[in-house]
């Protein structure tokens, strides 16, 4: 039997309980350390000196990674999560957490966590990074969007991106403090061109010095952010450089753009080695149904949250394919949309694209695209299943199709008569 240690994790100390088997009695050493590097490598000699193969800890918000990292590679890492350990009411105490925790991997009653390596962690915090930045400058349009209506311009009314090269050059010489309806107006692009009359009504508004100063704030925040998020880009560009085979693969997916492409692969690895089958990938990332029974009664199939980063991802890529010509999942979407609604629908097809990503990095295989056509073996497997459903209701199918062939033919016969 392996030597076990358990560890309950907090942002300041840590406590450590090891469970020893000696002539055949499981006798526990336990001790507390600090959060400090110098705290976890003296906790790490300690640990090696009792023997320890296997750690155990909890995934206690971010302050289990320090820990993680500096024990890396020295044991057998596992994490754990914190409502799988969870005490009885008045039975609670760091020791007899961490005790728990050692008692419990022993005896095989916790599920381990996936983290990624080194490498992949340090794709992951790009790429959400790159994440929160976008939702950032997503937050500051919708603040200019408030700042501009306030004071009765609407701009944003006509102009569908104000943050596109047109809607941004028209929002600097707003920012400069330009009043004049000629100059706002000069350099519009594309099809903003033949809405230059609505663009000057719209603008026909005045910015408050608190409006001006409120928008030369947020536009310096966006500056700063797009700033950022190119920085995230180019580092993304050069760490992934070697995976640049992986990233093409990908991109082939309808919906699956490179950005998309750097995300997938942040998550679950170039090689998605650490899950064994789609369906646990997709289980993993949360969206396969969940369930919830007692008594053979189903309460619930909300699914379980999964990786939200992950999870958000492949639906707004499944939003994408849908939305794509002549691609399988547009067809998909159709076919499940009349019995399973829009939002299930898409939600369905968002699965279908995670089995297809994982399939693609675990196999080394090719997406190949196969259009909105139905597939033979499909229509006709769901030709029998009619059948057979006919015939259990007791209903001929022979006599169905003969009785509406020979309603086709009076109806032809009437309407030529």
């Amino acid at each position: 039997m392996k030597t076990v240690a358990g560890i309950d994790i907090h942002k300041s100390m840590q406590a450590v309980v090891v469970r020893l088997v000696r002539n055949g009695q499981v006798v526990y050493e336990q001790r507390k350390f600090g959060g400090t590097v110098s705290e976890i490598l003296m906790m790490r000699d300690w640990l090696q000196e009792l023997g320890v193969e296997e750690v155990a800890m909890e995934s206690t918000a971010q302050y289990w990674r320090p820990v993680w990292y500096w024990l890396e590679g020295k044991f057998g890492l596992h994490l754990c999560h914190p409502l799988q350990n969870r005490a009885k009411g008045g039975r609670k105490s760091d020791f007899r957490d961490a005790r728990r925790l050692a008692d419990r991997w022993s005896a095989g009653e916790l599920d381990d966590s996936f983290v990624p390596g080194a490498e992949q962690r340090e794709w992951r915090a790009l790429t959400r990074a790159r994440v929160q930045y976008k939702r950032a400058i997503t937050i500051m349009r919708n603040h200019v969007e408030c700042i501009l209506e306030r004071d009765s311009i609407k701009i944003t009314s006509v102009v569908s991106d104000v943050f596109g090269a047109s809607g941004w050059a028209v929002l600097e010489k707003l920012a400069a403090g330009e009043r004049r309806l000629d100059e706002l107006v000069k350099g519009l692009r594309g099809q903003l061109q033949k809405k230059e009359a609505m663009i000057r009504e719209a603008l026909a508004g005045k910015l408050t010095s608190s409006g001006l100063l409120l928008l030369r704030n947020c536009m310096q925040n966006v500056a700063q952010l797009r700033r950022q998020v190119e920085s995230i880009n180019e580092e993304l560009g050069r760490q992934m450089k070697a995976y640049t085979k992986e990233l093409v693969r990908l991109t082939k997916v309808p919906g699956i753009d490179l950005y998309a492409a750097q995300e997938l692969l942040a998550e679950i690895g170039p090689k998605a080695a650490a899950f064994p089958t789609a369906d646990q990938f997709a289980s993993w990332v949360g969206l396969c149904p969940g369930s919830k029974q007692s008594a053979g009664v189903n309460y619930s199939s909300r699914s379980a949250k999964g990786n939200p980063y992950l999870r958000r991802l492949l639906c707004q890529v499944a939003w994408g394919a849908i939305h794509t010509k002549n691609s399988f999942f547009k067809g998909l979407f159709a076919r499940l949309k009349p019995r399973i609604q829009g939002k299930g629908a898409a939600w369905a097809v968002a699965h279908r694209i995670g089995k297809v990503v994982w399939l693609l990095l675990h196999d080394e295989v090719e997406y190949i695209e196969k259009g909105t056509g139905v597939n033979p073996q499909n229509l006709a497997r769901k030709f029998r299943r009619i059948v057979k459903e006919l015939a259990r209701n007791g209903m001929d199918p022979r006599e169905l199709l003969a009785q509406a062939v020979t309603s086709k033919a009076t109806l032809r016969a009437s309407a030529t008569a």
